[in-house]
Parts: C-alpha cells; sequence; structure tokens
C-alpha cells in the first residue's frame, strides 16, 4: 500500500473519530476538511467524476437530493451540491461504521417509506410529498411522540449536520461567510472607529 493511500487513510479515519462527537466543523480543524474536499475534488479531476464509496447509486441520488433541499443554491451562492456536501458525506462515512448504519440505514428507511406511501422513492416523490416525509424526521418532538421514528429522526440530525459541515467547509460556504482568514496582511490599519465613543 503506497504512503499516499495510508496519508489518506489516516486522515479520513480521524475526520470521522472526531466527528462522531458531533458537529466536524466543531470538532475537527478547517484544515482537514479542506483536506477531505481536496480529496473528492482530486478525483473528479482525474477521473472526470467522483465515484460514490459507500452509497450505492440509487442512494447516493437519494442523498444529494436530501443535501440539495438542506442547503439550495440561491442567488449568493452555491448550495450542498455545487460545495460537494455529498461527495464530503460519501467520503466520511465510507470509514465510519457508525455513520454506515445511521446515514446508510436513513437513506435506506426513507425509500422505503416513500415506496410504502407514495410507491416511488424519495428523488421521484412530488415537492409536496418530500416535505410531508421530512417533516416527519426533521423535528426532535416527531420521534417523543411516537418512538418509531427515533431513528429516522437522529439519521435526519445527522445529515443535517454533515451537510452544514460539507458545505461550510467548502470553498463555496467559507466565500459564502465572508471568511478572510489564512491570509496575511502587509500592514494593518487598526480597528474601525466606533460611533459614539
Amino acid at each position: 500500500m503506497s504512503a499516499d493511500a495510508v496519508t489518506r487513510r489516516a486522515l479520513l479515519k480521524s475526520l470521522t473519530i472526531g466527528a462522531v462527537a458531533g458537529s466536524v466543523m466543531r470538532v475537527i480543524p478547517l484544515e482537514a476538511a479542506e483536506a477531505a474536499h481536496h480529496i473528492v475534488q482530486t478525483e473528479k479531476t482525474s477521473a472526470g467524476a467522483y465515484t460514490p464509496k459507500f452509497f450505492d447509486a440509487g442512494d447516493y441520488k437519494t442523498l444529494q437530493g436530501l443535501c440539495d433541499t438542506i442547503i439550495p443554491a440561491d442567488a449568493d451562492s452555491g448550495g450542498a451540491i455545487e460545495a460537494g456536501a455529498p461527495e464530503f458525506i460519501d467520503l466520511l462515512t465510507s470509514e465510519n461504521e457508525e455513520y454506515q448504519a445511521t446515514l446508510g440505514g436513513g437513506v435506506k428507511w426513507l425509500d422505503g417509506t416513500c415506496h410504502t406511501r407514495y410507491e416511488k422513492s424519495y428523488v421521484d416523490c412530488s415537492a409536496a410529498q418530500q416535505k410531508e416525509i421530512l417533516d416527519l424526521i426533521a423535528f426532535r418532538k416527531n420521534a417523543e411522540s411516537d418512538e418509531s421514528l427515533t431513528s429516522a429522526v437522529d439519521f435526519f440530525t445527522l445529515l443535517r449536520s454533515m451537510t452544514a459541515d460539507g458545505f461550510f467547509t467548502s470553498k463555496i460556504g467559507i466565500k459564502y461567510l465572508g471568511y478572510k482568514g489564512n491570509t496575511f496582511l502587509t500592514h494593518f490599519d487598526g480597528c474601525p472607529a466606533v460611533e459614539g465613543v
């Protein structure tokens, strides 16, 4: 095995170990998330497209649809898809058994529930049907009143956090935030004046 593969695997393991505790942005340094985005971008550049590492083609399409619903593109910025959040999530999930159980199982539950209710997969449902099913799993109170939704709510909670992490650690997300760090100043003009002082 090459040293590059070991480094990549070690990086992904470190991301997923820290991320178990909660949001990636609160646990790992931005540089590590940037490295994961770099791995994805390198694959897209060299292979022409990203190949999912954990999700099969149908589940990956559902993941993309969910990410797009969570952070859609708008007039000011690209959304989760353009930021590479689905790739980021898939890459991290490929290295973390808890994510595989929660996210993999959640996507299967979602598509299965949509097939039962609407006779089609999540991505083939109408916008109203997608909203109806997501409204069930987007709120913790629903799991408190119906324990059968607990795993589905946990799935969507993790997915929301990881979508936000994938977006806000990407170049698009950093630009959206207006983050000016990781650059040096040749001079500092001081703090802006505060009115009334």
